[in-house]
C-alpha cells in the first residue's frame, strides 16, 4: 500500500508540464505502468519502514522510501556520494541545461540555498545531458550563478544509472524532468514533484525536516 502511495503521489504530480527526456516517449503506455504496482517491491518497502522507524526518525512519514546511494561528479571533477550528505535534507533535482521548465526553478533554487543551506539543505542538481560536455553545464553554471552542486557523469553514463535507481525507487520512470525529490536527514525520500515548482512550495516541503 505504501508504494501505491507513492505511484499515485507521483502520477498526480506528473499532470506538471516538464520536459521529456526522449522525444518519442509513449505518454499513454507510461501511465499504465505507474498505477500498477510490482508485490515484491511494496513488500521491501514495507519491512525496510518498519526496521528503520526508530523514534528520531519520528518525523519521517510512514510512505517515505530509502534513498539510493550513489557517486557522481561535480563540474569540477570532484566526487561526490550522496552518503557524503547524510545529516542533511537533500533536495535531489533531475535537470537539464537544455530544459526550459527546468531553467524556471533555478532562481527559486538559488533562493532557497541561501536562505536554508545553513540550516542543513542541500541542493543537488542531477544533469542529464543531451549532447552538450561538462565544460558546457560549468559554464551555465557560472552565468546564472547556481550556487548549489550540480553533479555530472564521471567516465561513462553514471547519470542514466542513478536516474534508473531512483526510477526502480519511487516505482516509476523519472521520463520527464524536472524532478525533484526531498531526501530527509535520515537519507529518506519523503516527497517529490514532477514539474517545474516556486520556491514556496519548496520550502513549504523541507520545512519539516530543517
Amino acid at each position: 500500500m505504501k508504494s501505491l502511495y507513492i505511484i499515485t503521489m507521483f502520477s498526480i504530480l506528473a499532470l506538471s508540464i516538464g520536459c521529456g527526456q526522449k522525444k518519442d516517449n509513449n505518454d499513454s503506455s507510461s501511465k499504465e505502468e505507474t498505477q500498477s504496482v510490482n508485490k515484491n517491491q511494496a513488500s521491501k518497502t514495507s519491512n525496510n519502514n518498519s526496521t528503520n522507524n526508530r523514534p528520531d526518525q519520528g518525523q519521517r512519514p510512514p510512505v517515505s522510501i530509502p534513498a539510493p546511494d550513489f557517486t557522481l561528479a561535480t563540474t569540477e571533477g570532484d566526487l561526490v556520494s550522496l552518503s557524503d550528505l547524510r545529516g542533511k535534507v537533500v533536495m535531489l533535482n533531475f535537470w537539464g541545461t537544455w530544459c526550459g521548465p527546468c531553467r524556471v526553478e533555478l532562481p527559486d533554487f538559488i533562493k532557497l540555498h541561501d536562505k536554508y543551506n545553513k540550516d542543513g539543505l542541500e541542493i543537488v542538481g542531477i544533469t542529464i545531458r543531451r549532447g552538450e560536455s561538462i565544460e558546457d553545464v560549468a559554464r551555465f553554471q557560472e552565468q546564472w550563478g547556481l550556487n548549489y552542486l550540480l553533479l555530472n557523469d564521471i567516465n561513462g553514463n553514471e547519470v542514466s544509472e542513478v536516474t534508473m535507481d531512483y526510477s526502480r525507487a519511487i516505482g516509476q520512470m523519472i521520463s520527464g524532468i524536472p524532478t525533484t525529490l526531498i531526501i530527509n536527514r535520515e537519507g529518506f525520500i519523503v516527497s517529490g514533484f514532477i514539474g517545474p515548482r516556486r520556491e514556496q512550495v519548496f520550502y513549504d516541503a523541507i520545512k519539516p525536516y530543517l
